[in-house]
């Protein structure tokens, strides 16, 4: 059985999840590490606003950042991350069987 502190800690990642901005961030970056301005082209949205996100992406160590050469390319930051979103998206392609 989880402890209160494990539910506390995975309530706050599901809030931060919760933004679809930051959804759509971490979504673009499970198949390979992408650079902070392809991620806002992606996404249509500007490089600050990616990075503010990215930096609480990094905090809660959802997002793994790699320095290449001038370059910041974002990647999960584990296999339970890519598992976990991947397991949802099959969730919700799923059919619903109740209706």
């Amino acid at each position: 059985m989880p402890t209160d502190q494990h539910v506390v800690v995975l309530a706050d990642l599901f809030r931060l999840l919760g933004d679809s901005t930051r959804l759509k961030i971490v979504l673009t970056c499970l198949e390979e590490p992408v650079s902070v301005s392809n991620i806002a082209t992606i996404n249509g949205l500007s490089n600050s606003l990616v990075s503010h996100h990215l930096r609480l992406l990094r905090a809660a160590r959802v997002l793994k950042a790699e320095r290449q050469g001038k370059l910041v390319f974002y990647s999960a930051a584990d296999q339970h991350i890519s598992d976990m979103l991947a397991g949802m998206l099959t969730h919700i392609d799923e059919p619903d069987e109740e209706h």
